[in-house]
């Protein structure tokens, strides 16, 4: 059964900025953009690496280690050398909290 769970609030998470939160032995990288807020699993999935240390711009961000390429909205695969999607999370904001379902 999936629920919702609270992994930040929103006054911890300001526009632009990242975080990586621990949930059930996973790391998560939440993004906040424009005032949205995103979840991927803070995994390569090319070689294993921490996805939330590359480059964001916009909602594509970048593996810092051979360059792969993903959509944090829907954790699709962008470029190379990476070939199976990272895995996402469903965010919602209540009360100020930031919510991710797992």
């Amino acid at each position: 059964m999936s629920e919702f769970i609270t992994v930040a609030t929103t006054d911890e998470l300001k526009p632009g900025e990242r975080m990586i939160v621990e949930v059930n032995d996973h790391y998560i990288a939440l993004f906040n953009v424009d005032n949205r807020y995103y979840a991927i699993e803070d995994r390569c999935t090319h070689d294993d690496g921490p996805l939330a240390e590359g480059e964001l711009t916009g909602t594509v961000i970048e593996c810092p280690r051979h360059g792969a390429q993903f959509d944090i909205t829907t954790g699709r695969v962008l470029r190379f050398p990476a070939i199976t999607p990272v895995p996402r999370y469903d965010v919602r904001v209540e009360n100020g909290e930031i919510q991710i379902k797992i």
